[in-house]
């Protein structure tokens, strides 16, 4: 985990498979499948003793009838994870199959809630049976936790709170999808574009392709250089619906960056609303 601030925030398959069986840690399996099968691909394998959760469902708003994915409110996230087992004073390992995008949304949703004791398993569930660790498909019954929510304001970001940032020196808008949604040359919103001076930081290139592991802290500081993303500034991270926006801000917290924050209604609302300034 060469060069990261912040290298706790990784797991390694080496250091989970030593701690596989410590009682205060809790192996959460986020592996989502946009037609609802992920909870199926947990009961077929999955790291022993990991826990199903549906972020999309359990952290989500599921009230709103917008097609947004906004976190869910305190309460409806504090019931979820303490179904899932994860309470106060606990540690979790986080996994996905998808290059720790899920991962990372599960990660943000749990810091913007207080949650500070949360990993990233490296190269996720791949790496993991990449390297023959055993897998269960042993459905574990945790016992039910207390998870108290303490809201940090700061690292979640409504329409609202962006559009009052725009055009302040203190703040570094970050897109973090693809160049093509950037520039205006692919989109599924009603207008194209990215919202006034943003910088495209693609987040898919964060992770090696095949291995799905992050890049070294030189690498991830390279393309990062690149945008002119520099420290001291408040960092504000968008995509389309806040996934890749979460990875994006679990990366530069990796690396040291201690004011980041997630617009989770990002493109997918800013792009729909005719009020609002869009650049191309």
């Amino acid at each position: 985990m060469k060069a990261y601030a912040r290298p706790e925030l990784l797991a390694s398959t080496d250091w989970l498979a030593e701690n596989l069986d410590r009682p205060e840690l809790r192996i959460v399996d986020v592996r989502w499948r946009p037609d609802g099968t992920g909870r199926a691909t947990h009961q077929a394998g999955h790291i022993p003793g990991a826990v199903h959760l549906d972020w999309a469902t359990d952290l989500v708003d599921v009230s709103l009838e917008s097609g947004l994915f906004l976190l869910a409110g305190p309460d409806q996230a504090s019931a979820a994870l303490g179904r899932a087992g994860v309470g106060n004073g606990m540690s979790v390992v986080l996994y996905d199959d998808t290059a720790g995008l899920f991962a990372a949304r599960v990660w943000w949703s749990l810091r913007v809630y207080g949650f500070e004791s949360a990993r990233i398993l490296d190269g996720g569930y791949g790496a993991w049976t990449g390297d023959d660790r055993p897998i269960s498909n042993a459905q574990p019954n945790p016992s039910p936790a207390t998870f108290t929510a303490r809201s940090q304001i700061r690292m979640r970001l409504t329409t609202a709170d962006v559009r009052g940032l725009l055009g302040s020196p203190d703040v570094m808008l970050l897109d973090a999808r693809a160049p093509a949604e950037y520039r205006g040359h692919q989109g599924n919103t009603r207008r194209l574009g990215h919202i006034p001076g943003a910088v495209n930081v693609p987040v898919a290139a964060m992770t090696k392709p095949i291995s799905q592991r992050f890049r070294d802290g030189d690498d991830l500081r390279t393309m990062l250089n690149k945008a002119n993303v520099s420290r001291g500034r408040r960092m504000v991270c968008y995509d389309g619906s806040g996934v890749a926006a979460a990875k994006l801000a679990f990366v530069l917290t990796l690396l040291g960056h201690d004011d980041v924050a997630v617009y989770d209604g990002g493109w997918a609302e800013w792009g729909n609303r005719l009020d609002l300034p869009v650049d191309r």
